[in-house]
């Protein structure tokens, strides 16, 4: 239960931090934290920087359809979270069971996985004709946050 709390907490502060976030030039954005996107995203395309207070936000493209990315950095140039569009297919067994077990009937819309401090889980939206859910779910099946859009 703790660590949902403290999961939820990271979530929000990330969210609610881009009130506060400023584009800025990749040549405002400290070497550390350029050479480190570099190192892990060596062919991403289309890169737009933001900063949040002492953390980095660069939005990206990858691949021949040009898969939506995103990665925050430490001004130190530590990764502290990776997001990136996945398709419906893409996501774990478990997870797919877990939407359709809790929203029967519901489809599965914009798939993202995410990587925090070696912790994976996913956000999808689940749609009906009369409602819809966002949800991020772990590896394992486990709810973390859900919220009625």
């Amino acid at each position: 239960m703790n660590c949902k709390l403290i999961w939820s907490a990271f979530m929000l502060a990330l969210t609610t931090t881009g009130a506060v976030a400023q584009d800025i030039p990749q040549s405002q954005v400290p070497a550390v934290v350029v050479n480190s996107f570099q190192q892990k995203f060596p062919k991403a395309k289309k890169v737009e920087w933001e900063v949040k207070g002492d953390t980095y936000e660069a939005e990206f493209e990858t691949g021949l359809f040009g898969t939506d990315q995103e990665a925050w950095f430490q001004h130190n140039g530590k990764l502290l979270r990776h997001k990136t569009d996945i398709s419906k297919k893409e996501l774990p067994k478990r997870v797919v069971d877990r939407a359709t077990k809790d929203f029967p009937g519901y489809r599965i819309e914009d798939a993202k996985k995410i990587t925090s401090e070696q912790k994976v889980s996913y956000a999808f939206e689940v749609k009906s004709q009369k409602e819809e859910w966002k949800l991020v779910v772990d590896s394992q099946g486990n709810v973390l946050e859900k919220v009625r859009d």
